[in-house]
């Protein structure tokens, strides 16, 4: 019967790959972590088949480049939205009710943080700090910042991040 994730890799499309490879084949050693940011880069997440492949291409055991995703938060093996919002927790912005502004953006989203909406539109993300508190509270979405934020105002924002 054979490996189950051979048969998925088969039906999944590497063909991103091969320019990838292309730019790391003289690194001896250490293209780990540059072939994977590349191949995130192409396919927005990094998929079980690009992994495998990536363990086949390199001589990687895949338990490695699993524990490696798993270590740096810069990788996903989740497909994620088009837009990532990021709303600000911290100190400045919970005094002037983030918790709210959260709260609008799991309701018009459908999803709560970590989470990416169906429609592979938007990634819900909370951080600590943006470094905006002059603002607060406030928002990301991409790398607009949005302040003086109220939750009447997230679904309108929204609608111009939509298509």
């Amino acid at each position: 019967m054979g490996n189950p994730n051979t048969a998925i890799a088969q039906e999944f499309d590497l063909t991103k790959m091969a320019p990838i490879y292309d730019t790391y084949k003289d690194v001896e050693n250490g293209s780990l972590i540059p072939v994977l940011q590349s191949a995130q880069d192409a396919y927005g997440y990094l998929p079980l088949p690009v992994l495998e492949d990536i363990g086949e291409h390199l001589n990687v055991p895949i338990s490695q480049i699993y524990g490696v995703v798993t270590f740096y938060s810069q990788f996903h093996l989740e497909p994620r939205g088009k837009h990532v919002i990021r709303t600000c927790q911290g100190t400045a912005c919970h005094v002037r009710d983030a918790t709210r502004i959260l709260d609008s953006l799991k309701k018009t989203l459908g999803v709560d943080p970590g989470g990416t909406t169906p429609d592979l539109q938007f990634t819900l993300e909370t951080v600590a700090c943006i470094g905006a508190c002059s603002l607060a509270p406030v928002m990301m979405v991409d790398n607009d910042t949005h302040g003086r934020l109220t939750p009447d105002a997230v679904p309108k924002i929204l609608r111009d991040y939509r298509g």
